[in-house]
Parts: structure tokens; sequence; C-alpha cells
């Protein structure tokens, strides 16, 4: 399976023990991708360089692309504490 970078907020991609989870603002990897020197490895690192041309590509065309992107968390820290 491929996933669209940036394209929904629905598929997830898994490489071993490697998740990859598409949003439309970020692409998320966590968790664990044992590459071996062997032909299993190979499939993986293939794989996974797919994964990152494609997220690389589409960042590159995209004209309109911010210095940087303001996340959640980020917007919360910024609310003054009403309790405080």
């Amino acid at each position: 399976m491929t996933i669209s970078p940036f394209a929904n907020e629905s598929e997830t991609e898994v490489i071993s023990e490697l998740t990859i989870e598409n949003h439309v603002d970020r692409v998320v990897i966590y968790g664990d991708l044992e590459i071996s020197k062997d032909k299993t490895g190979l499939s993986f690192a293939r794989r996974l360089k797919i994964l990152v041309d494609e997220i690389v590509q589409v960042l590159e065309e995209d004209e309109n692309l911010p210095e940087t992107l303001q996340t959640a968390q980020q917007q919360i820290d910024l609310i003054d504490n009403p309790f405080a």
C-alpha cells in the first residue's frame, strides 16, 4: 500500500514495526524499523526511501510552504490560563 502524502487524514502504512500516518498538514512516522543486511532489509529500505522521496517531492512542489507550521500544542501554550 502507498499513501499519498498530505492528501487526507485516513491513510496509514506500516513497514515492519514502523507506522506512517498521513494527515493533510503533516506525516507522522513512529515505531521501530530494523533494516537487516538481507533481502528483507533491502525491501524495507526501498519502501522507506520511496515513501520519504514522495514526501519530499510533495513538499518541494508546494509554492506556498510556510516557514513553520504551528501545532495544536503550540496553540494551546499561547492561550492565557483563565485559572491562574
